[in-house]
């Protein structure tokens, strides 16, 4: 895989978060979840709150980001939500490294463990590549076709 450059990755729990990336990082959540998906939802749960957050920033914006929820906050095991790469950054491989670094940080801070996640059910091949296996049946979330999916170790 090509590494982007100028690109630096951030991994941060909650708690580490300043105000400014705070406020960056729910910018582009309802930027790409409420209003380019057109789906209106609380995004800011209280899971955020136990959530490390990885993101990726170029020129001080966010362009990249997920969520990493410890086993039994979202599922028994651990979990990986709100994916997501801005729209002016799409095209440049960028969620396949963003989801390579997630699984990395999360393998650093959980050891080896298996990683559930709720994926829109279009973008199960792109999740397939990085070794998960849809679990369950079709399902709608926020009106969104969505499939669970599991990495096992």
């Amino acid at each position: 895989m090509t590494k982007n450059k100028g690109i630096n990755w951030n991994f941060k729990h909650f708690s580490e978060l300043s105000t400014l990336e705070l406020y960056a990082l729910a910018k582009i959540r309802m930027e790409v979840f409420i209003i380019e998906q057109d789906c209106i939802y609380l995004d800011l749960d209280d899971k955020d709150l136990e959530a490390h957050h990885i993101f990726a920033t170029e020129d001080d914006k966010v362009i990249a980001y997920t969520r990493l929820l410890a086993k039994d906050v979202n599922y028994p095991q651990v979990s990986i939500g709100r994916v997501l790469v801005a729209e002016s950054a799409r095209g440049r491989n960028l969620g396949h490294e963003l989801m390579t670094q997630t699984m990395q940080f999360s393998e650093t801070i959980y050891g080896p463990t298996d990683i559930k996640i709720s994926a829109q059910q279009h973008l199960s091949k792109f999740y397939e590549e990085h070794s998960f296996k849809v679990v369950t049946e079709m399902y709608l979330e926020d009106d969104i076709p969505h499939v669970g999916m599991l990495y096992s170790v």
